[in-house]
């Protein structure tokens, strides 16, 4: 079995090989190694073999990792929410995430907004969630509403709008993906054009569609079983 060292310099290598054929550069593209449900130490571990952002779907694993690294490692790397954030875990996110990628109503903007004005560190970094297939048992805000959404949440001082994240709708195959991650650039581009300049990120692919992500323009991609192997109970 491939170590996790092994295993992101060859995600690094197909990043590289997707950027080529797409005519970008593999620096325009950051890896966010998705370690949910791996244990601390796995993680110190792709830490130490240059991952330098961590995603992770709960709060309370995330930061119970945290605690059992200790900030000397776990600050090392920048940690990334991309699982669901309810309104009332909005407290836990100061000093524990870099970036939130999953926001997707202004109800919860505006509590994250208080909560880390009165943290003491401002701005945050959010994404908004796009629920590109219009799936309702998924989150994320629907595409003829983001813009919307987008320029109520730029209102807000306490958070800075980074770009989008989309999570498709399973599929037979990567290339099912790609009219989704075309719907995700479309939106930046729409933004970009109303004036929201600093809207740069797409957070779009994952282990199995992240070379079609980047040939449609990703700027992060989330993966976890390609550097991981697969999650811990599977």
């Amino acid at each position: 079995m491939a170590s996790i060292r092994e295993n992101l310099e060859s995600v690094r290598e197909r990043i590289a090989a997707a950027a080529h054929r797409a005519g970008r550069g593999p620096e325009e593209i950051r890896l966010v190694a998705v370690s949910k449900t791996q244990s601390p130490e796995r993680m110190a571990e792709a830490i130490e073999a240059g991952a330098g952002i961590l995603g992770e779907n709960r709060v309370q694993e995330a930061r119970d990792k945290r605690e059992a690294m200790g900030p000397v490692v776990a600050d090392r790397a920048q940690w990334h929410l991309i699982g669901t954030l309810q309104r009332n875990k909005a407290r836990t996110v100061p000093g524990l995430f870099n970036v939130v990628e999953t926001l997707d109503s202004l109800p919860l903007a505006k509590e994250l907004a208080r909560r880390m004005r009165a943290f003491g560190e401002i701005p945050l970094g959010v994404f908004l969630q796009v629920n590109t297939g219009e799936e309702s048992q998924k989150g994320g805000v629907a595409p003829a509403e983001v813009l919307g959404l987008l320029e109520r949440v730029s209102r807000l001082e306490a958070l800075r709008v980074d770009g989008f994240m989309c999570i498709p709708p399973l599929g037979r195959g990567p290339e099912e993906s790609r009219p989704h991650f075309q719907l995700l650039r479309h939106l930046r581009e729409e933004a970009q054009l109303r004036g929201f300049s600093a809207v740069q990120e797409l957070s779009m692919g994952m282990s199995a569609d992240f070379e079609i992500a980047i040939e449609e323009g990703a700027t992060l991609v989330r993966i976890g079983t390609a550097i991981f192997g697969p999650r811990p109970g599977r």
